[in-house]
């Protein structure tokens, strides 16, 4: 709260999704761990084949939180709300493990 009342400019809270990139040895193999993904909720998974034929299937979360706290100094929510998102992407961490 400290560093929020001190701003000049625009502060931001945010809570970045999970990702995890595995290099495949096989097409499919990386199929496999996509279902899987898929299926365990980690809806914005896929693969990739690169150029060298590199397989990189990547499992990725759906969970982000982008909120605006304050613009050009002036802070926009309360102590309480930023305690409130704070809960919020601790409990969209834990989704994540």
């Amino acid at each position: 709260m400290t560093a929020l009342e001190k701003a000049t400019g625009d502060a931001v809270f945010k809570f970045e999704p999970f990702v995890l990139h595995v290099l495949c040895r096989e097409l499919q193999d990386a199929q496999l761990l996509h279902s899987v993904a898929i299926d365990s909720g980690f809806r914005n998974s896929g693969i990739t084949v690169g150029k060298g034929g590199k397989i990189t299937m990547a499992v990725r979360s759906t969970h982000c939180l982008e909120v605006p706290l304050s613009h050009k100094g002036r802070l926009m929510v309360s102590e309480e709300y930023i305690e409130f998102l704070v809960h919020v992407a601790n409990q969209k961490m834990e989704e994540n493990m």
